[in-house]
């Protein structure tokens, strides 16, 4: 299952996991849980557990299918590092994504535990980019344990921010997401919430990426922050649109 993405910051998702369970405050309004139900109720076959982990072994291989460069989020339907999915299955989606180097691959877990005890177990290509998401001042736990991780971009998904994050450490962070939650029953993100984490970026010298302010409509509410849009991509990215 690939398609064509929506989401701000990314080409393609690559979905050969499916399925999640919810871990923290930042699941209580999960996008995937409720499109895994749509899906399971209109019949779609990989969605038969519904939103069990469900490994999709047909799809290892599929970017090797791609040619044409693209960045691609890596499981925007489950969490890759969630404790169900085995590890050699991990190491094999790692050996593809660094069999395809015209790709950028983007990772992004909130199991960051697991990811910081499986990481020297993994190759980490310089097109692999791992990140951890933070909602909240008590998740900020995640960052540390993606600092220890050797991928060569690090960045943090501060999405959907639900709560002020006044200490985000940024040593060795190379990129920052922000975005409020989106859909029904979103809570509200508050302009200084993502004020105070635009400065932090500014202060560490980190490209920031301002993806949506949410709500129940995220389409009428926009991205634009201080009058204008903020779609800063990490140095490595940015070089590669310029000489390609």
């Amino acid at each position: 299952m690939a398609t064509n993405s929506h989401i701000e910051w990314t080409d393609r998702t690559w979905n050969p996991v499916t399925g999640c369970s919810k871990l923290s405050s930042g699941c209580k309004h999960c996008y995937a849980e409720r499109m895994a139900k749509r899906l399971k109720a209109m019949g779609q076959v990989r969605y038969r557990n519904g939103f069990s982990v469900t490994l999709q072994e047909d799809l290892v291989e599929l970017p090797l299918k791609w040619k044409q460069p693209r960045t691609i989020f890596v499981n925007s339907m489950s969490d890759l590092f969630h404790a169900d999915v085995p590890l050699p299955f991990i190491q094999r989606l790692f050996h593809t994504m660094q069999r395809c180097p015209q790709h950028t691959f983007q990772v992004l877990t909130k199991r960051s535990d697991r990811l910081r005890e499986v990481a020297p177990h993994l190759p980490w290509p310089a097109n692999v980019w791992m990140g951890v998401s933070v909602e909240n001042q008590a998740a900020v736990h995640r960052v540390h344990d993606l600092q220890q991780v050797p991928a060569v971009v690090r960045f943090l998904s501060v999405e959907p921010l639900i709560a002020p994050v006044d200490d985000l450490p940024l040593e060795g962070i190379h990129w920052v997401i922000v975005g409020g939650e989106s859909g029904p029953g979103a809570r509200v993100m508050e302009p200084e919430w993502v004020e105070t984490v635009c400065q932090l970026c500014r202060g560490a010298d980190v490209p920031f990426f301002f993806k949506q302010w949410g709500g129940a409509r995220k389409d009428l509410t926009g991205r634009e922050l201080h009058g204008r849009t903020y779609d800063e991509m990490p140095l490595t990215l940015r070089n590669s649109a310029a000489t390609g």
